[in-house]
């Protein structure tokens, strides 16, 4: 858990004063001399306060004092009870203090001092009693960060240090954990299912959270590339989206903005970092289309990866589940759901975990919200009319990889041509060994990356026939058996050539698509 920094709080320090001692009663002579004991004893308490710290009386060489107003005590006591040092340089008459990168710096005599190389001013200066230093002791606890009060009952004076006082807010934040309801599947459904919405862009689908009248939390890959999105409610309603307030691309993250509140309950987005191996969690989305599907699970764990945070979930998810929502039992947002392995049986699925969501929404100002626009396209507008070398140029500089569930397909030797029946024909390899051991396993992933090629191309390209053809190709020392005519060649000196295509896609209007598994 990440420890909240404590706001230090300086209380004025409150001396209890002298009482008003009754009026004596006629021929009271012992009343009088009972409340006149009293007062003397009240004095004698306000002149000489105890000083608690962190619940424990501190041993003082020499008892603490009251002089106009202000409270004195051993200054080595209350520096080294504060968990600072204590240097005493005689010839100056100076105290240095220091505690982490806290640097007190005050000399007997002079209201004058210095924290932190900043010049302050003290309500009294030391002064040194009978070889003991003393020093003000609200200035002392206020520059080392701890808060001061007085106990009203005994007139102490108490310190709580920043240490303790986190550890104190710790525990009540455990105890506030252990108290919290846990709810079940339904009746988190019951109360999230319509702050889940569906993302419909011009590129691809995906989902979101709705955080606010009319800002939706969803995956930076999910709008990345769009042109125009639209965002369709459980109900039905659709609601155009006027583009991106906020992102942040490593942590896969996006605010996206409606043209119109949408009046749906708002999830909180919290720096939630509470989230535990074992913990049952729900995921809301839509996969394959499926609007808001509810899936559970437990968290598998808890991984990061280039400074993100991942929760690890066997909750299902899959293609358009991607900026759904991910539900701890008690019904918190934890997570954005983002990536599964789909080529496994142990229900591998991520989820960004929600402090990174949390950052950025502290990060967005209202001049964001206002000027939301969709983010510009990695590629040109069109290629209509554009030399074969600039078109081969945008391919290799943006079709040159897919990450998928089981790692990284490079793309080489792209080529753009156009043959004799004017077809615009383009040509690349796919990493061959990266196909050898998972081809079969990434042939959706494949698919769905031609798919959105085509789509591009079509849009920079409209008026051409369009060929893509992605192949493997490998040599070897031996002449490999079971392939179709054409597929194997020799290339002499007992070595061998095996080329056949990956994907064969074909568009002009329509699309076809071939991807071989």
């Amino acid at each position: 858990m990440k420890t909240k920094l404590i706001q230090s709080l300086l209380s004025p320090l409150l001396v209890a004063g002298l009482l008003l001692a009754p009026l004596p009663a006629p021929g009271g002579d012992s009343v009088s001399a009972a409340a006149g004991q009293a007062k003397a004893a009240a004095a004698a308490a306000s002149q000489q306060p105890q000083v608690i710290v962190d619940g424990a009386k501190l041993t003082l060489a020499a008892p603490a004092y009251v002089e106009k107003g202000v409270t004195f005590v051993p200054a080595r006591d209350i520096f080294k009870a504060l968990g600072a040092s204590f240097t005493w340089e005689s010839k100056t008459q100076t105290i240095i203090g220091r505690k982490g990168n806290i640097t007190i710096s005050v000399t007997v005599g002079k209201k004058d001092g210095i924290v932190s190389g900043k010049p302050v001013k003290l309500e009294a200066a030391p002064v040194v009693k009978k070889g003991i230093t003393f020093v003000p002791v609200r200035f002392v606890a206020g520059a080392l960060q701890a808060s001061l009060g007085l106990d009203s009952n005994t007139g102490a004076i108490t310190i709580t240090t920043r240490d303790a006082a986190a550890e104190e807010e710790y525990e009540d934040w455990l105890n506030e954990q252990q108290n919290k309801p846990v709810l079940t599947s339904g009746e988190i459904v019951d109360t999230y299912d319509e702050s889940v919405v569906l993302i419909m862009t011009n590129r691809a689908q995906g989902s979101g959270v709705v955080i606010g009248d009319n800002l939706i939390l969803t995956n930076h890959h999910v709008i990345a590339d769009a042109a125009s999105a639209t965002v369709q409610t459980l109900y039905g309603d659709e609601a155009p989206v006027s583009g991106v307030v906020a992102y942040d691309a490593e942590s896969d993250l996006a605010i996206i903005k409606t043209e119109e509140p949408l009046d749906l309950p708002a999830v909180e987005v919290t720096y939630a970092l509470d989230s535990r191996k074992g913990d049952k969690v729900v995921a809301i989305g839509s996969p394959l289309g499926l609007q808001n599907t509810i899936s559970d699970g437990l968290i598998s764990n808890i991984t990061f990866e280039g400074g993100v945070r991942y929760v690890q979930t066997s909750a299902p998810i899959d293609h358009g589940s991607s900026g759904g929502a991910l539900f701890n039992e008690h019904g918190e947002l934890i997570g954005i759901t983002t990536l599964g392995y789909s080529g496994s049986n142990a229900d591998l699925n991520f989820a960004v975990s929600v402090f990174h969501a949390a950052v950025l929404v502290d990060e967005m100002t209202e001049e964001m919200v206002e000027n939301a626009k969709f983010l510009p396209s990695k590629l040109p507008s069109t290629l209509a009319g554009a030399p074969l070398a600039d078109i081969q140029k945008v391919m290799a500089d943006q079709f040159a990889s897919l990450s998928t569930t089981e790692g990284v397909a490079a793309f080489t030797k792209w080529e753009a041509k156009r043959d004799a029946a004017g077809w615009l024909v383009l040509t690349a390899d796919i990493d061959p060994l990266f196909y050898m051991y998972y081809g079969p396993a990434t042939a959706q992933e494949l698919r769905m990356w031609a798919i959105n090629m085509g789509y591009d191309l079509h849009d920079m390209l409209p008026d051409d026939k369009i060929q893509v053809v992605v192949s493997y190709e490998r040599d070897f020392g031996f002449e490999p058996r079971g392939f179709e005519p054409g597929q194997v060649t020799s290339l002499g000196g007992g070595k061998w050539r095996v080329r056949y295509p990956v994907i064969d896609m074909q568009l002009k209007d329509q699309l076809h698509i071939e991807v071989r598994d």
